[in-house]
């Protein structure tokens, strides 16, 4: 059954529309990889002599030892941001005689050899060996190795279980963070000396290794807990549960003034406030109006010219960038029905631009106090909108021609990687360097005043050839809307 479940995993990536861009973007990761992999794998060989070298009275394995309840926060932390639970296709399987118990165990299994469990190998292997290479017990050593490769998976495991429970929330990721803030807190203030307590009950398992199984212990808990929280979820209509509310209505009749594109500013209204994962984007608004708070005060960010730029398009572009990126993979959901409407695709395309250029222009009025900090900062903030208004919506809208992933819009927004691919990760190119270079250059050359008006500049253009650029983006989304139907029926 695990060939299986292997062979169809295989089968589904290669034979996914996405396959080009995911592979992209699974080798642009691989480097990134490599490199954590580089970086445990130096501390891993030069933290013994280091730590010799620096407390020369200090034994470095119980320095080690006292340092392993920050790592384990830090660990813990790390994997509820960026690592999610295995996933796979699972609805088509619960109408075969297949186990429902052969599904979860396969995917809770696949979650050990996650990248996240092997990458403390390398720091933890290396330190080991030179330990042992020390006159260390070898046993000794060996035990207290396995100790942390079973800490990993425990974390791996209480990882889901946390997420499974906060994934309900909007602001999933408060819990955690207050988690964990408590933990240190109780720590630094040595309400609880958690940093001793880890560090005895390691020293316990190399001084008597029987006390391993305690560990183990654990390990096989939250595995059965797992396990028990999936198989609960795995039916076929487990996301069919009928939820009783109240129903809120909103006065969207001032969208009428914006003539044909009006019922679909409707609908984006309401998909914008009545799903999760767009609803929690909205909370990024207020981050990005209160971004140049990092930066406007201090005056060495001041003398660097293309900050101006940087933090303009930012502050101003924040729901351009944040909602933009996932056109139209946003309606992925009910994008086949859409396309079988009698309607206009430039209208449709018309009103995220409205959207995003009505956002650019509202952040744009409310970060005008800003020019507290001085009158550069306003005039750079005016002509980075320009420039986001004429030029970024248009970029926005042709990179969305080539998003090929469904999003789920029940599921959380925080470190929600679903539905992002190579596109997103490329955009960023011509959304944030291309302006900082061209108002770097100009500023070199010049001045900021023609830095400014450069930008500007180019800004006017696309807004004076707006009809033709959208005539060229509608005729781009035409010719792919067939593809896009295919990708947003798979399950990427």
């Amino acid at each position: 059954m695990i060939k299986l479940f292997l062979s169809l995993e295989w089968k589904a990536f290669f034979r996914s529309a996405d396959f080009g861009k995911g592979l992209a973007l699974k080798v642009l990761m691989g480097f990134f990889a490599l490199y954590l992999v580089g970086m445990f794998l130096l501390i891993g060989i030069a933290v013994y002599p280091l730590l010799n070298d620096k407390f020369p009275d200090q034994n470095p394995f119980l320095t080690v030892n006292s340092f392993l309840f920050y790592w384990f926060l830090g660990d813990l932390v790390f994997r509820f941001f960026m690592q999610k639970l295995p996933v796979m296709s699972v609805k088509p399987l619960l109408t075969l005689p297949v186990k429902r118990s052969q599904i979860v165990n396969y995917v809770l299994r696949k979650s050990v050899f996650s990248f996240f469990n092997a990458l403390p190998l390398f720091a933890i292997i290396p330190f080991g060996i030179t330990l042992i290479l020390n006159d260390y017990p070898t046993t000794a050593v060996l035990f207290w190795m396995l100790a942390l490769v079973i800490t990993t998976l425990i974390i791996n495991f209480l990882n889901f279980i946390i997420e499974s429970f906060s994934a309900e929330y909007e602001l999933s990721f408060l819990p955690i963070i207050a988690l964990v803030v408590a933990l240190y807190a109780l720590d630094y203030f040595q309400i609880i000396s958690l940093s001793t307590v880890v560090s005895s009950g390691f020293q316990a398992i190399y001084n008597t290794p029987g006390f391993i199984v305690i560990l183990i212990a654990v390990l096989v808990g939250l595995y059965l807990f797992n396990f028990k929280l999936l198989k609960q979820k795995l039916f076929l209509d487990s996301g069919l549960k009928t939820k009783i509310k109240e129903v809120q209505t909103s006065n969207l009749d001032w969208t009428r003034s914006f003539g044909d594109v009006a019922p679909f500013m409707q609908l984006d209204l309401k998909l914008l406030w009545r799903n999760k994962r767009t609803r929690s984007s909205l909370w990024m608004l207020a981050i990005g109006l209160l971004y140049g708070l990092m930066f406007y005060p201090n005056q060495k960010y001041m003398e660097i010219p293309w900050m101006y730029a940087f933090v303009g398009i930012f502050v101003t572009g924040i729901f351009l960038i944040n909602f933009g990126q996932f056109i139209p993979a946003w309606d992925s959901g009910y994008y086949k029905l859409l396309m079988s409407q009698n309607i206009k695709y430039e209208n449709y395309l018309k009103s995220k631009f409205t959207l995003m250029t009505l956002s650019v222009i509202i952040l744009f009025v409310l970060s005008i106090p800003y020019v507290y900090f001085g009158w550069r900062i306003l005039l750079a903030q005016f002509v980075a909108a320009i420039y986001n208004i004429g030029v970024n919506t248009h970029v926005i809208l042709i990179g969305g021609s080539y998003n090929r992933k469904r999003i789920n819009l029940d599921q959380k927004a925080a470190f929600n990687f679903q539905g992002t691919g190579a596109v997103q990760w490329l955009i960023g190119i011509p959304l944030m360097f291309v302006p900082l270079a061209i108002f770097g250059i100009a500023y070199a050359i010049s001045s900021f005043e023609i830095a400014c008006l450069v930008l500007g500049l180019l800004g006017v253009i696309g807004i004076l050839l707006h009809q033709k650029i959208m005539t060229f983006i509608t005729n781009k989304y035409v010719s792919s809307k067939y593809k896009m139907i295919d990708a947003f029926d798979q399950d990427n």
